[in-house]
């Protein structure tokens, strides 16, 4: 990861010459005639940038350029050694659709932070592709805010056996102007400059919560079901549930937080995208069952239905409005801030394959664009009670009969 201009594609391009001259792979697979080697991105003519600067590497050298055995550009760039080295560019579109099928020793992401399905393009399509002969996966990219490409780059970071990681300052390459460089200093914000020139992660802006304080708040060292079961030791234990109710595309999200100490940790979490009242009554149920407290639960529109079905549970009705959804969200933000949350990482099947993470709402929810974020609402609806812990919060829509 580096700021742009950084020389990302000349070092890619380096590194594919060398791979697909010495086809370098554990020698018990070199039986193969063929070694492939592929640079995708985003786009076709993202993908094309590396692409054509080892074509313009290997055309500056008579020596090499005399191993080229043959070049086409449709329906896709490819190279051929003499060798039986094979370089192509080829796009990650339509969730790798054009990627499948085919395998290979060598693959460059280039600028795999700007693709929106990136952690289902490499988990699910890319790392099948180099299971044949056990290749080698490069992940390229200027940083683009806090997303899976950051967390992939923590998570390999801590396995230095297994991966490498660099970083980058744009300042480095001394082939671009030095003043034009300080004069975009100077003129950019402090986190356009962090993240275009310096290499480094930054919130994109907006965040309800800054992404330093989600770092701070996930334990990835204890599994959820530690998280479920935690020893009291006779402190004071409160549960307590919110609930933020489907409506549309969205999902029924329920989180339950367990709080001791004044730390409130998320124990229990629900999601599902069934519109069938009875199932959701149902699963609201179920978890008080299992952790017996107080009940909050979004009452706007037909989720004061809800609140009259489940009258026995005493829940607390939540309607949103402008001026509470904003007073509910500074909450959430507030704890974060006072480093009394923490939560696991938590990530169920989502549709078509994907896997949904509470961790990735909460990066992505921002004050302006938060209207599919069921768990941040869920979340912030289990801590509301904290903020006013003796007082009704706000009167339900409609009454019991």
């Amino acid at each position: 990861m580096t700021g742009n201009r950084w020389g990302k594609s000349f070092a890619c391009a380096i590194k594919i010459i060398h791979h697909a001259l010495f086809r370098i792979r554990d020698t018990k697979y070199d039986h193969f005639d063929r070694y492939h080697i592929v640079t995708a991105s985003i786009t076709q003519d993202q993908a094309r940038i590396i692409f054509d600067t080892v074509v313009r590497i290997l055309n500056g050298s008579c020596r090499i350029e005399g191993l080229i055995k043959k070049m086409t550009v449709s329906p896709y760039p490819r190279l051929e050694f003499g060798n039986g080295s094979i370089i192509e560019a080829r796009s990650t579109q339509r969730r790798g659709l054009y990627l499948l099928g085919h395998d290979y020793d060598y693959f460059i992401f280039d600028e795999v932070a700007f693709e929106e399905e990136a952690e289902f393009v490499v988990n699910e399509v890319i790392k099948m592709r180099l299971a044949d002969r056990m290749g080698q996966l490069d992940l390229v990219s200027t940083p683009n805010g806090r997303n899976w490409f950051y967390r992939k780059m923590k998570a390999l970071k801590d396995r230095p056996k297994m991966a490498y990681v660099q970083s980058g300052d744009s300042r480095e390459n001394k082939f671009i102007s030095k003043e034009y460089l300080q004069m975009q200093i100077e003129y950019l914000s402090d986190k356009r400059v962090a993240q275009n020139i310096m290499g480094m992660f930054v919130d994109s802006g907006g965040e309800i919560v800054p992404g330093r304080y989600i770092d701070e708040a996930l334990f990835s060292n204890i599994s959820r079901n530690e998280a479920c079961t935690s020893d009291t030791d006779g402190r004071h234990r409160l549960l307590l549930s919110g609930w933020d109710l489907a409506r549309k595309k969205t999902a029924t999200v329920g989180i339950t937080i367990e709080v001791i100490d004044d730390i409130a940790t998320v124990v229990e979490l629900t999601r599902i995208k069934k519109w069938d009242w009875n199932i959701i009554l149902e699963k609201i149920r179920n978890q008080q069952k299992m952790y017996p407290g107080r009940l909050i639960i979004d009452a706007t529109g037909l989720g004061d239905v809800v609140v009259s079905q489940l009258g026995d549970l005493n829940p607390t009705s939540f309607i949103f409005t402008g001026k509470s959804k904003a007073e509910l969200l500074t909450n959430l933000e507030l704890f974060h801030s006072m480093r009394k949350i923490k939560y696991a990482r938590w990530e169920l099947p989502d549709e078509n394959g994907r896997v949904w993470s509470l961790e990735d709402e909460l990066r992505s929810a921002t004050w302006e664009d938060n209207n599919q974020c069921d768990a941040v609402m869920a979340l912030a609806l289990a801590l509301w009670p904290l903020r006013l812990p003796n007082k009704p919060i706000l009167s339900a829509k409609v009454g019991i009969v």
